[in-house]
């Protein structure tokens, strides 16, 4: 409130400003800065979505049910981290421009093994899909908290 106040007093005295920030969560909030002012860039806090992946056809049921990590790092845009048979796999996971629920999501780890996902959001925080690893095991995955 503080802010609206103080754009509005500068408002009446030479304009004012309102920049937009995009949040975590990528919804965007706009906030006045008065004429002048040197506009602080906060970059919001990171928020992580777990992965839970769940065995889809006989491979990936050798190595049973697996969890990894989606931390957001900007709108439509994420880090993505799963352990997979002994083997740290990081990439990223990106929403499509197109349909910013859709998204893809590939990792890869230090000994050749990748991971290709899609997945569709039904909020910002809750998803599921689809993972396939190039050892020819499918999951079911569910992200969210």
């Amino acid at each position: 409130m503080a802010k609206v106040v103080c754009c509005s007093v500068s408002l009446g005295l030479s304009g004012c400003y309102v920049v937009p920030v995009v949040g975590p969560d990528g919804q965007t909030a706009y906030y006045p800065v008065a004429p002048g002012a040197v506009p602080t860039v906060v970059r919001p806090a990171t928020s992580t979505l777990s992965a839970r992946l769940y065995p889809a056809n006989e491979a990936a049921q050798r190595t049973g049910m697996l969890t990894g990590t989606v931390t957001h790092v900007s709108a439509g845009k994420g880090l993505f981290q799963i352990s997979y048979r002994g083997e740290n796999l990081t990439g990223e996971a990106t929403r499509m421009s197109s349909d910013e629920r859709k998204g893809l999501a590939s990792a890869y780890g230090p000994s050749g093994t990748s991971m290709n996902c899609e997945y569709q959001m039904q909020s910002p925080l809750l998803g599921a899909g689809t993972c396939s690893f190039s050892d020819g095991a499918r999951y079911q995955v569910h992200l969210g908290n």
